[in-house]
């Protein structure tokens, strides 16, 4: 069986802000990998959090992974069958009718990028390599 450190990192809270990052899908599952060398209470506290609560299903599974490595009873996550953040379409037509009539959708992406990060990283995180075309899908429905 593998052996995990049983102390808190040194650097457990610049690690638990990292996994808790809104913007960036990446640093909180570049978090979540870290800690997971970890068994510790607060450590296995926080990625219980990232599994349940995390919009990008990548971060929650390799919570899930680390908390069954340490023995942890949990139940794997399973992706999200609609959208991962309430009211997506509303917030999607609202950077739509922010731009001019004559926008493309790499305007609307770069729109959106700026305007609501948290909603374009999530997104970005959980389609992959589909997310541009998702993205323009949606844009051409609104």
């Amino acid at each position: 069986m593998k052996q995990f450190e049983t102390a808190l990192p040194e650097h457990y809270e610049t690690l638990k802000k990292q996994a808790n990052y809104t913007s960036s899908w990446r640093d909180r599952l570049d978090a979540v990998e870290k800690l997971s060398a970890y068994q510790h209470e607060k450590v296995i506290d926080l990625l219980k959090n990232r599994m349940q609560h995390d919009t990008v299903y990548k971060v929650q599974a390799a919570a899930y992974e680390a908390l069954a490595a340490f023995g942890e009873n949990v139940e794997k996550p399973s992706p999200a069958r609609f959208d991962i953040i309430k009211n997506t379409d509303k917030i999607l037509l609202r950077v739509k009718k922010s731009l001019p009539k004559d926008h493309t959708a790499a305007d609307f992406a770069d729109k959106l990028k700026r305007m609501r990060l948290d909603v374009y990283d999530a997104y970005e995180g959980d389609k992959g390599e589909q997310f541009m075309n998702w993205l323009e899908e949606r844009w051409a429905k609104l």
